[in-house]
């Protein structure tokens, strides 16, 4: 998009800590004594700081001061001094609870702690101890990281208490515990009837965890005994993460679940999201609102259904929709592409500030002309641009079900400056690949089909709906200016060879403390539709417009 002003008690032991490689051995009064360590402890520095307020230590820490508050906190949680180890963080109370609960709530016993190689502020360290349970115990490792901050009142290095400092995986307010599984192990099988998993597909780690959650206890199975990952509750008009199992004591029998997942789409989106860094696409059927694929970069957080990212551009199609039905703007007839357009005290350009002098709407669309739309802000109400996204869209109105845990998208009403960036997708407005699937998909069928990855037979759940549908004037007119957009415009390098039966939309969006923008595409070819974001990727039709392509070739 163009230039704008910028508006996530455990028993003691003798057991040596190794820190660094080398051992630290606990000497008389508890004190680190070998040469792993240089300068004092945490505690020596709190209490030179404290014989002497006026000098309270200020600026960056030193590799020192790291390295010892890293120790002491390493030190005492290993050999299980809870107090002493939370008394070397930022958040005694806190780490006091979660210190407390490893060995009280997730029965880890036995744990040992290497610290690695400092970078900055930041430590990293490895964890191996054992779970045990029931007469059941199974090994733990893994590596996680802190960081020191320097304390403000007296300048003391402290650990920042984070509940990830525990484990990796942990959001505050998470908590682990080791016992019967809340819920049966599921089978989770693609369209075809495979088995789904993460080791042929790596990105579908979260998807599996959201099955297992909804369907475990209706599909047939019987449950475990784990350490498992249980998330906190979450917050309103919002779906909770499903929890993470960790370590599997005791497996139990599991469930059976078949999902809308296209096998041969979902090898490719996982190839495809693979060769770049943070990149999410989804991939749908128009006629059916059936999910064919999902795939992510990252194989944590599931961005293509949980995502909540601004879709710069492809929000267009929406806004578009908005104009043709208030008579704002028509496919054909002259429209207005200046390279300036100012609304609300906010000056708007387009890239490179191109205008388009007596050009279409259809022209100005398919070079994803910013001041087209922005320049029709003030013929517009601060809430028709929400209303559209409901009604004709089904978006913002946290009732979709798709089978998983997931984002509806959000377009809120807004006034002044920021209603006026929400019509080229920034502002408020929030979407992931899934939402923009659904609305590319809306656009080529005219009807909204809520998607999903569970047939809502198989619970008898109700898809949502939308209340309204588009008239058949702006069905026409959108479907035109999109597939325009494949053919001639912005899009067309990425989908050549795709057509007739084809539309797209390109889009980037800025993001405050990010040097380049999100890059976003939402295509559809025949009864296949997709979307795709890569962050930080910026142009769309460069970064994630081959990724959806690809899949939309794969599929034909």
């Amino acid at each position: 998009m163009g230039k704008r002003r910028r508006v996530t008690e455990r028993r003691r032991t003798n057991r040596p800590l190794v820190i660094g490689g080398v051992i630290a051995a606990i000497g008389v009064g508890g004190a680190i004594v070998g040469y792993s360590v240089t300068g004092g402890s945490a505690a020596d520095d709190r209490t030179a700081a404290t014989a002497d307020h006026k000098d309270v230590p200020t600026g960056p820490l030193s590799k020192s001061e790291v390295r010892s508050a890293a120790t002491a906190f390493l030190t005492a949680w290993q050999h299980g001094d809870l107090a002493k180890a939370a008394a070397t963080t930022d958040d005694t109370a806190a780490a006091t609870k979660a210190l407390t609960g490893y060995g009280k709530d997730a029965h880890i016993k036995g744990v040992a702690l290497t610290r690695g190689t400092p970078s900055g502020a930041s430590v990293p360290f490895s964890v191996k101890g054992t779970v045990s349970y029931g007469g059941k115990s199974q090994p733990l490792a893994y590596a996680s990281k802190l960081t020191v901050v320097r304390r403000a009142e007296d300048g003391v290095p402290l650990v920042r208490w984070q509940s990830s400092v525990l484990h990796p995986d942990l959001a505050d307010g998470d908590r682990l515990v080791t016992g019967e599984a809340g819920a049966p192990p599921i089978k989770a099988l693609d369209r075809d009837g495979g088995e789904l998993t993460t080791a042929a597909y790596p990105s579908l780690g979260a998807v599996l965890d959201g099955l297992r959650e909804k369907y475990g206890k209706t599909g047939g199975g019987t449950a475990g005994v784990e350490l498992r990952i249980v998330r906190k509750a979450p917050a309103k008009g919002t779906q909770k993460t499903p929890d993470k199992t960790l370590v599997t004591l005791s497996k139990g029998t599991p469930g059976t679940v078949k999902t809308t997942l296209s096998p041969k789409l979902q090898a490719k989106a996982e190839q495809q999201v693979a060769k770049t860094t943070k990149a999410s696409v989804v991939i749908m059927r128009p006629s059916t609102g059936e999910i064919l694929a999902v795939a992510n970069s990252g194989h944590g957080f599931n961005v293509g259904f949980q995502g909540s990212l601004a879709p710069g551009s492809t929000m267009k199609i929406v806004t578009s929709t908005l104009l043709f039905e208030k008579h704002l703007a028509s496919a054909d007839k002259v429209h207005p592409c200046p390279k300036y357009s100012t609304y609300g005290g906010w000056k708007f350009q387009n890239v490179e500030k191109f205008q388009i002098k007596k050009g279409t709407f259809k022209a100005s669309f398919a070079a994803s002309c910013n001041t087209a739309f922005i320049s029709q802000a003030k013929k517009l109400d601060n809430d028709d641009l929400t209303k559209v996204a409901q009604q004709i869209y089904g978006l913002g109105l946290n009732n979709w079900s798709i089978g998983v845990p997931s984002f509806d998208g959000a377009v809120p009403v807004q006034s002044a400056a920021p209603m006026a960036a929400s019509l080229i997708g920034q502002g408020g407005v929030r979407m992931n690949p899934m939402n923009m699937a659904s609305v590319v998909s809306t656009a080529k069928t005219g009807v909204f089909h809520q998607p999903y990855l569970v047939s809502p037979s198989v619970d008898h759940r109700t898809p949502a709906k939308a209340s309204r549908t588009m008239s058949s004037s702006t069905h026409a007119q959108l479907k035109e200016v999109l597939q325009y957009t494949a053919a001639a415009g912005t899009a067309a390098k990425a989908m050549a060879g795709l057509g007739p039966d084809f539309g797209a939309k390109t889009g980037s969006a800025e993001v405050d403390n990010q040097e380049d923008p999100n890059g976003w595409f939402a295509a559809w070819k025949g009864d296949l539709a997709g979307a795709g974001v890569v962050q930080e990727g910026g142009h769309g039709g460069d970064s994630a417009g081959p990724i959806v392509a690809a899949l939309l070739r794969a599929g034909s």
